[in-house]
């Protein structure tokens, strides 16, 4: 009994490294490098190469830390 426990453990727990590391690779951060008209030139280093010409892309504003005094 122990032996199908650990078998669906060891399952389990490939299953979810292998679904961790292929979202892993579906988020790339990125340097927006110039913006003309409706046209936005992005810097993504050595990971530019995981993205294909053509590709839709989402861009996420940089967050804005607030202002805090008197």
């Amino acid at each position: 009994m122990s032996k199908k426990v650990l078998t669906l453990v060891m399952a389990a727990a490939f299953i979810v490294g292998v679904a961790g590391v292929s979202l892993a690779g579906k988020y790339i951060k990125c340097e927006v490098k110039s913006v003309e008209g409706s046209t936005v030139t992005l810097d993504c280093g050595k990971k530019a190469s995981k993205v294909a010409k053509w590709t839709k892309v989402k861009i996420k504003n940089a967050k804005k830390k607030a202002v805090e005094g008197c």
